[in-house]
Parts: structure tokens; C-alpha cells; sequence
């Protein structure tokens, strides 16, 4: 049975992300889980960027991007009161399998999208979220 349900959204590419939000949402409405969506920000922490980025612009812009996050379920799904919302910084697959572990989801569903010439070197996101993780991941296209 399946208790939580993680969805991986990116906020620049909205219209995209709400057929995969409301799937995630019927994969948790199906056992009655939890439904977790989290977005990923680059670090502004690092080295070569960090002298650009002051403290206080990376926490302004975790809150502006919580926002648009509480804003992109609720007009997505009509609702957001019983969804985890998650902000994060960093790589994206490692912060969706970090928080995928600390929520001890059962379930991580993850978009697809069409590969370019990177992707067939590096590998995209969500075949690095497969291939990583130590739960279900459901990659929708």
C-alpha cells in the first residue's frame, strides 16, 4: 500500500506540469497516500556563483518560488490544504531522491520529455531518479 506519493514539478514549464501533478494526485487518491510535490531551485550557493547572490536574494527567492509552488497546486488541483509542499536547492534528481528518502515515499512520479543530444551523454533527470531510487518512480510522459 502506498502511503506517500511524490511528485517532481518544474514551475518554468507550468502547462507541462499540471497533467503530471494531477496524475500524481490520482496515484495517491488510489490508496489514499499522501501527495508530496516538490520543486528544485539551482544552488546559489556555489562557488562560482555565490559572490553574485547575496543570503538574502536565495531566501527571497525560496519564498517567491513557495509561492508560485502553494499557487501552481491550487490552481491545479482546486486544492492544496493536504499536500507537502518542498522546496529545494540544489541538483535536481539528488534533491528529489533526498526528499523522496526523508518522506519515506513509496511512489516518485517524474515527467519525461523529449531527449536532445545532452541527454543521450548524461542522462535526463527522471532516468536518473529510476535509476537511483529505492522506491517506484513512475515516469509520465
Amino acid at each position: 500500500m502506498t502511503k506517500t506519493v511524490l511528485v517532481a514539478v518544474d514551475l518554468a514549464h507550468r502547462e507541462d506540469q499540471a497533467a503530471l501533478l494531477k496524475r500524481a494526485e490520482q496515484m495517491a487518491d488510489l490508496d489514499g497516500a499522501t501527495l508530496a510535490v516538490v520543486t528544485v531551485l539551482p544552488d546559489f550557493k556555489m562557488s562560482m556563483v555565490s559572490t553574485f547572490f547575496s543570503d538574502q536574494h536565495t531566501h527571497d527567492m525560496a519564498e517567491e518560488t513557495r509561492k508560485a509552488l502553494h499557487a501552481f497546486v491550487l490552481e491545479t488541483l482546486g486544492h492544496d490544504d493536504d499536500v507537502k509542499h518542498i522546496v529545494r536547492m540544489g541538483n535536481v534528481y539528488e534533491e528529489v531522491l533526498q526528499t523522496a528518502k526523508e518522506l519515506g515515499a513509496d511512489l516518485i512520479v517524474v515527467g519525461a520529455h523529449r531527449p536532445d543530444l545532452a541527454d543521450y551523454l548524461m542522462g535526463p533527470n527522471a532516468a536518473r531518479v529510476a535509476r537511483h531510487a529505492k522506491c517506484s518512480v513512475l515516469i509520465a510522459r
